[in-house]
């Protein structure tokens, strides 16, 4: 494996694991404790905003190792006529999905920031990180059938 790959694959994996576990964790710890109000507007605008700054870094680098990775070990051929080829397109979609979805969250609770509030703004983004969330799970699970394969 040449250094370059190995590079990217490192990078890839870090990166896709501290994404999907930074948007897991502000659903299950941070959202819930939000809603209930036991977390100042404050925290929750810093967690908020790291979580962008993560989740934007990671799609960006996923994308540009995720592309090297798939054109030195794919080409074009295998990714629509293999089994291996067809996750890593459905590993895309999922990958466009889960910035929607964390793009669109934060933004709800950025807004009642702005309005100084933490119970409303975590209730209305609750939705979209639990899909983030299954979607980020789906991600991992195709990522783990890829490298089984």
């Amino acid at each position: 494996m040449a250094v370059a790959d190995a590079a990217s694959y490192a990078i890839h994996v870090l990166f896709a694991a501290a994404w999907t576990g930074s948007v897991l964790f502000m659903t299950y710890a941070v959202l819930p404790t939000a809603r209930t109000g036991d977390i100042g507007v404050d925290p929750l605008a810093n967690i908020t905003s790291r979580l962008s700054v993560l989740s934007r870094t990671s799609a960006l680098l996923l994308l540009l190792t995720g592309g090297h990775l798939a054109a030195t070990r794919y080409g074009g051929g295998a990714l629509t006529g293999t089994t291996r080829g067809y996750l890593v397109i459905a590993m895309l979609v999922l990958w466009f999905l889960l910035i929607g979805l964390v793009e669109v969250g934060t933004s709800r609770i950025g807004d009642g920031i702005d309005e100084r509030k933490v119970r409303t703004p975590a209730e209305n983004a609750r939705p979209l990180f639990l899909a983030a969330s299954v979607v980020a799970l789906l991600l991992l699970v195709d990522a783990g059938i890829i490298l089984g394969l």
